[in-house]
């Protein structure tokens, strides 16, 4: 390349590149820079001279990750001022200058005596000088280029986040977005299709597919069932050069679940069920459990129970266990295997939660009829009353009847039944009951003023199961005879005044009786005619007084009152 005058381009240091793309081939570009020239009309050129010199100089590339067992060419400095005496001495400077990149001082030639990884550091910056050997001084002045690391294909795609873990719904319509995942390639993106990366799916056909330029895995089936399968692992290829034959390729892998959705409905597994209870169940109690199965999971499986219809509705109750989904049979009312054997119970089990989108699935709930058979128990006796009260006069012969309680077994086998007391207290003590009949009799001779009223307790056993025990409270109230005569309610001492007139009253004289009110007052009050009479003093007997009884003295004469009067000496009343 001839430069001419008008250019007026200062001498210059000539660069050449040896540059060698990763197709192997090698490119060789050169750059000759001669002296300004001048042509004059008679066809003789005059060479002008121009005191200041500079550089020209290309970048130069050198190709990544060489592995030859010589250094890499890289490309050449030359001045314009170098005739080839070895007059001129380069020298490089920069970064890699001695270390990486070394240069023949004589000749410019540059080479690369390492390898080199551009996704470490992409280029480098040196600096080029040209100097006379045998002064030392500068020919040119310090110039700045670049080498750039040349990219190869070196890096396969890489998935940084997997493996990944992913959810969808059952069900799910086609081409549902499942994830987007992403490969990085560390190769130049700007050079060749190094970079270039393309995604396909490896594992997990026909249900899922991959969009080869997005990433974006999505459903490839309709109506896929959580049921049927629920884990899925699909593997991503992702390959650089586009997906041609030769590029680098990685791999990660998606583990996909479906999730659950309100597609089944509940089942009963039979259709007829059939439960004992014994009539012995306490009300109240839990006596069975039923289960319905759905096949779904979570609160698309919740469920409530209930008891549609049957002549047992009104005897049980149902409940839900929230942990089992059971259905729990609870008691409402007292079996009794000799009034009724059995009872019929229709149970409906239905989904809490729906789903209106799978209501054309439904309906999502199911019946079952369940039997009840009531077990006949060995029960205790059964007295006819829950309690009883009976009566005895008091002063009763011993062995006088005072009542019977009658008890019975339940149960259709119709044992004979005997009685017994415990005698365990003392009122107990005073009264016997035949063991046979029942009939309850006295055993000591009872004293309604010491004890008005027993409460004793009565036992029954079946002679077929002496354990099977029965207890009732009998109350026995003792009927009062009179048997107790009227007592002065207590001692008197009278003291009566000199001058109190004849048929004043001196005091009232009361009496008591121990026998009940019937049996007791009225009373009579009168002086023993036994003995002899005192004039001074009369008694009248105040009938009208009642139900307080008293009697009155009066006095007949004066009489004195003084210390010998204080107790008077009266005849006894009667």
């Amino acid at each position: 390349m001839r430069i001419t005058s008008t250019s007026c381009i200062c001498p210059v240091l000539v660069c050449l590149c040896f540059v060698q793309r990763c197709y192997g081939t090698a490119h060789h570009s050169s750059i000759k820079v001669t002296r300004n020239q001048t042509k004059h009309t008679e066809g003789e050129t005059e060479v002008h001279h121009r005191p200041k010199r500079g550089w020209v100089w290309n970048q130069f590339f050198v190709l990544e990750e060489h592995m030859g067992p010589d250094p890499q060419y890289v490309g050449k400095l030359h001045s314009n001022s170098d005739k080839g005496d070895g007059s001129v001495k380069y020298i490089l400077t920069g970064e890699g200058a001695g270390t990486i990149f070394i240069i023949d001082d004589t000749t410019g030639d540059i080479h690369s005596t390492k390898s080199l990884d551009r996704e470490q550091k992409t280029h480098y910056v040196l600096h080029a000088q040209a100097i006379d050997r045998r002064t030392n001084k500068p020919l040119e002045p310090e110039s700045e280029f670049i080498i750039k690391v040349q990219d190869i294909n070196d890096n396969a795609p890489k998935f940084t986040d997997g493996p990944y873990i992913v959810t969808v719904p059952e069900m799910s319509d086609m081409g549902t977005s499942v994830l987007q995942v992403t490969a990085t390639d560390a190769d130049d993106p700007t050079y060749g299709n190094s970079a270039r990366v393309v995604y396909s799916i490896l594992q997990g056909q026909p249900y899922f597919s991959v969009d080869p330029k997005t990433g974006v895995i999505r459903t490839a089936l309709h109506n896929m069932d959580r049921e049927a399968r629920e884990h899925y692992s699909v593997v991503i290829q992702a390959k650089d050069m586009a997906g041609q034959v030769g590029g680098l390729s990685g791999s990660t892998t998606v583990n996909i679940t479906l999730t659950d959705v309100n597609d089944n409905p509940p089942r009963f597994p039979q259709k007829h069920y059939q439960l004992y209870v014994p009539e012995s169940a306490q009300v109240g109690s839990a006596v069975g459990k039923i289960k319905a199965n759905d096949a779904d999971t979570g609160s698309n499986a919740d469920m409530t129970y209930s008891i549609t219809n049957g002549d047992g509705i009104g005897v049980f109750s149902i409940s839900t266990d929230k942990d089992t989904r059971e259905g729990i049979l609870s008691l409402k009312k007292p079996l009794n295997y000799e009034k009724k054997k059995s009872y019929t119970l229709n149970i409906e089990g239905a989904n809490t939660h729906l789903d209106f989108r799978f209501s054309h699935l439904g309906p999502f709930k199911d019946a079952t009829m369940l039997k009840v058979i009531v077990g006949d128990v060995d029960e205790p006796p059964l007295f006819s009353m829950p309690s009883y009260v009976m009566e005895v006069y008091e002063n009763a012969k011993i062995g006088t009847i005072v009542g019977t309680v009658l008890a019975q077994d339940p149960d259709s086998a119709n044992s004979l039944v005997r009685y017994f007391i415990n005698h365990s207290t003392e009122e107990e003590r005073f009264f016997n009951i035949d063991a046979n009949t029942g009939t309850i009799k006295t055993s000591k001779v009872l004293d309604r003023e010491e004890t008005p009223w027993y409460n004793i307790t009565v036992t029954a056993s079946e002679n077929d199961n002496p354990d099977l025990l029965s207890h009732v409270s009998v109350g026995i109230r003792v009927l009062d005879v009179n048997d107790n005569p009227p007592e002065l309610a207590r001692e008197y001492d009278i003291v009566v005044c000199e001058n109190s007139k004849p048929g004043q009253v001196i005091h009232t004289i009361t009496a008591t009786d121990k026998d009940d009110f019937a049996n007791g007052p009225r009373f009579h009050f009168f002086l023993d005619e036994r003995l002899p009479m005192n004039p001074n003093f009369t008694l009248k007997d105040n009938e009208a007084a009642a139900p307080s009884p008293s009697g009155f003295v009066h006095a007949r004469e004066m009489g004195a009152c003084g210390p010998a009067m204080q107790k008077p000496s009266c005849p006894p009343l009667v």
